[in-house]
């Protein structure tokens, strides 16, 4: 029987995955990215649609999901932490920003 998966990464650009479940902290993940297989251990647990961190995301760097930039790091995000409000600065629909980035 093939197992659930339990996050998902949409495109070879992201750096982030979605939980598709609530994860709990230092669960591994083997995930695919770009047709590579990639593992990540979480530093803290996902609530289930939330975000983690595929890799080292550096401050004002861009984050990116479904091969889009939909916000940019705040502070140093490493592969496995949660990714949301406290780290990251939504850039999507901001109409203080031209063209969706600083």
């Amino acid at each position: 029987m093939k197992q659930k998966a339990k996050a998902i990464v949409l495109s070879a650009k992201d750096n982030v995955a979605t939980a598709l479940t609530d994860l709990e902290a230092r669960t591994s993940l083997e995930l695919e990215v770009g047709g590579k297989p990639l593992t990540v251990k979480l530093t803290a647990a996902v609530p289930f649609g939330h975000k983690f961190s595929l890799a080292r995301i550096e401050p004002r760097s861009p984050v990116i999901k479904y091969g889009e930039v939909i916000g940019t790091a705040t502070s140093p995000i490493q592969p496995g932490d949660y990714v949301h409000v406290h780290n990251v600065a939504g850039t999507r629909g901001r109409g203080d920003l031209v063209g969706g980035t600083r």
